[in-house]
C-alpha cells in the first residue's frame, strides 16, 4: 500500500517536472510584448502590397501563437516598458510568381520570400536572429506566400527560447 502511495507520488512529481519543462520557453516568451515595425523592402524591388501582406500577417499570426502578452503595430504610443520586443523584418530575396503557371503546371511559377527577421530591444540590441522563407507552390494566389511567410515567422519565434527580461527591483516579484 505504502509503495503505491511513493509511486503515485513519484509518477506525478515527473510528470509536474515534463509539464514544466515542455512549457519553459513559452512562459519566458509570455512574459514579452512585441511591436511589429513596417517590413523594410531592402534592397528588393518588391511590389507594396506584398510588403503590407506580409505586416498584416505577421500581426495575425504572432498574435494567434499567443506567446506573446501583447502584439502592438509599429508606432503604437501604448507600446512601451521593459518588457517590449521590436520584430523588424527586411526582405532579402523575392521571387514573383504566377497563378496562371502554377495552376497549368507543378513545376514553375512558385511565388518566394526569404527575410531576415530581428527581435530587438528598443535600445537596438538584437535578442533573436533568424532567415525566413514562405512561398506557394502550387495552389493559390501570389499573396498566400505572405501568409506562409507570416505563419513560419511566428513557429520560428515559438520554438526560440527567448531570454528572460529583467524587471526593475520594484516590479521584481
Amino acid at each position: 500500500m505504502k509503495a503505491n502511495r511513493k509511486i503515485h507520488a513519484a509518477v506525478g512529481v515527473f510528470v509536474g517536472l515534463l509539464m514544466l519543462t515542455a512549457s519553459g520557453p513559452r512562459l519566458l516568451a509570455e512574459s514579452w510584448s512585441v511591436q511589429v515595425d513596417k517590413v523594410d523592402p531592402g534592397d528588393v524591388n518588391i511590389e507594396p502590397a506584398f510588403r503590407v501582406a506580409i505586416y498584416e500577417n505577421l500581426l495575425v499570426e504572432l498574435a494567434k501563437t499567443n506567446q506573446f502578452k501583447q502584439v502592438f503595430r509599429g508606432g503604437d504610443h501604448t507600446a512601451s516598458g521593459p518588457d517590449l520586443l521590436i520584430l523588424k523584418t527586411t526582405v532579402q530575396k523575392y521571387t514573383p510568381g504566377s497563378e496562371t503557371r502554377r495552376a497549368v503546371t507543378t513545376v514553375s511559377g512558385a511565388t518566394k520570400l526569404n527575410v531576415r527577421s530581428q527581435l530587438c530591444t528598443p535600445d537596438g540590441q538584437v535578442v533573436l536572429e533568424r532567415v525566413v522563407d514562405g512561398n506557394v507552390r502550387f495552389f493559390g494566389g501570389n499573396l498566400r506566400a505572405t501568409h506562409n511567410l507570416a505563419r513560419n515567422v511566428a513557429e520560428t519565434f515559438k520554438k526560440a527560447e527567448l531570454p528572460a527580461h529583467s524587471l526593475p527591483v520594484g516590479e521584481q516579484k
